[in-house]
């Protein structure tokens, strides 16, 4: 190697070794910027999302929400601080009802301790996109504000745009604006993750959206707005921007412990919330159905006036709404004879208004596919069991045969059945006999045996409990 070779191999060592040297004053600075950078910014308050770590991003909204309120307020529940002009603290226990409810004793409701009640006034079809009022609205609504209840509403929403909304809200304040509506109006939507809903391919922010105008709209109306979903919906911002629907209105949800209220004190669902439905199968007095049973925290010092100075007009409850009668205009009579009853049931609320004798004549208006018939006689609507009747007006009533001493003979089978809902179990096949007595009623799940059927009569025999009792065939179904 010679001496040029030399020197220039050492200049060009000598040059890496300052370009390292370079280099590692560069990163020792970057190091030291971003160290004083992030110094600096825990001093900071972080404003936007550009100061934000990756961690603190993706955080949950909700657990950020119920951690700040819980060390502000300890307590274990946290209510929305969006209060109207008389509005309290107080707890205040309510429930929510529907058409499936179907007719209720609301003196009863009212001496059983209940502060309110949120009413289903109507609902968007999940489909066609049709509003339709609860066939009984008005009757719950008038009714609870007659025996001092105070009284809320509902609507169940389909809406697929926010002009959608707006026209649902709108539906509502002028269906509500003659009734005393003391408590909020909730925005309900359920449903639309179902292929055959008209919102299915709606994301989480058009929904959002979408009730916010709903709510938007109805507080303009003059109105108290709240937001009704399932804890699992709305937890983490699941399957609609809770934490922004929270910021501007009551939040209602529905989370069922096994326990509940007031065994199970509050519920398990960490947002803000301001009422919390904590069962579905409630027990009340004046309401045969289970009902759903809410913890309001918050309650009202008066009973707010309705905003239409015209009074409602006077409305009944209707008997159908637990059913869907098939219109029909035909002539009937009774195979044998049948009762005419107030209502489509057998049960204690139903009275026996006539008995229609084979060869009378009754024009049938509807039937249901739960074994009522609508029949007019005499002027008056009334109820009848349609196994009993028959369209041929020749019919004469057979001569029964014999059986253990009833007049009906029955077919011999064995197999389990249960009731399509419930059915009256009786001692003789009969609802006319004077010593037909209800011993007991079943409802969906509860199976029996039937030993025999009659198909003339509509009949079946079963085993109870180790007893032999009859039920209508029509009210019973195979048991899975």
């Amino acid at each position: 190697m010679t001496n040029w070779s030399f020197n220039k191999n050492r200049n060009k060592k000598k040059k890496l070794i300052i370009a390292g040297i370079i280099a590692a004053v560069v990163v020792v600075a970057i190091i030291i910027g971003i160290v004083f950078a992030i110094k600096s910014k825990s001093k900071n308050e972080k404003t936007n999302s550009d100061t934000l770590t990756e961690e603190e991003l993706n955080a949950d909204p909700e657990e950020v929400i119920a951690q700040e309120t819980e060390e502000e307020s300890g307590a274990d529940v946290d209510v929305t601080k969006i209060v109207s002009e008389n509005e309290t603290d107080e707890i205040t226990l309510g429930i929510d009802v529907a058409k499936y409810q179907g007719t209720i004793d609301w003196q009863q409701v009212a001496n059983s301790g209940i502060d309110f009640a949120m009413v289903r006034v109507g609902y968007r079809t999940l489909v066609s996109g049709e509003i339709v009022a609860d066939a009984n609205a008005k009757y719950n609504m008038q009714e609870a504000q007659k025996y001092g209840i105070k009284v809320g509403a509902y609507f169940f929403s389909t809406a697929v745009s926010e002009a959608e909304a707006i026209e649902e809200a709108n539906w509502v304040a002028d269906y509500i604006s003659k009734y005393q509506i003391t408590y909020p109006v909730a925005y309900n939507c359920e449903g639309f993750e179902n292929a055959s809903s008209r919102q299915y391919s709606m994301t989480k922010t058009q929904r959002t959206d979408v009730a916010l105008a709903f709510l938007n709209r109805i507080t303009e109306r003059d109105y108290i707005g709240m937001f009704y979903a399932s804890m699992s919906e709305m937890e983490s911002d699941a399957k609609w921007e809770t934490s922004r629907i929270e910021t501007s209105y009551k939040i209602w949800v529905a989370q069922y412990p096994s326990v509940p209220y007031p065994q199970t004190s509050a519920s398990s669902y960490a947002g803000t919330h301001a009422m919390w439905q904590y069962t579905n199968q409630g027990t009340v007095p004046g309401i045969d159905k289970p009902v759903d049973v809410n913890v309001a925290y918050f309650g009202y010092d008066k009973i707010q006036e309705a905003q239409s100075s015209e009074a409602p007009e006077s409305v009944q409850a209707n008997v159908e709404a637990l059913m869907n009668f098939q219109d029909v205009n035909e002539q009937v009579t009774a195979k044998d004879k049948t009762n005419l009853r107030n209502k489509p049931s057998q049960d204690s609320d139903s009275s026996v208004m006539y008995t229609l004798s084979n060869g009378e004549i009754a024009t049938r208006t509807g039937i249901s596919n739960s074994g009522w018939s609508r029949i007019v006689f005499n002027g008056n609507t009334y109820y009848a069991v349609s196994s009993y009747l028959t369209t041929d007006l020749s019919y004469h009533t057979p001569q029964p045969e014999e059986e253990t001493g009833f007049k009906t003979k029955f077919t011999d089978v064995n197999e389990q059945v249960t009731a399509k809902e419930e059915v009256n179990l009786r001692s003789m096949p009969s609802v006319t006999d004077a010593g037909s007595q209800v011993v007991a009623t079943i409802k969906n799940g509860e199976v029996v045996t039937r030993t025999g059927i009659n198909t003339e009569h509509g009949w079946s025999r079963v085993v109870y409990n180790g007893q032999t009792l009859y039920c209508i065939s029509q009210y019973l179904m195979p048991a899975q």
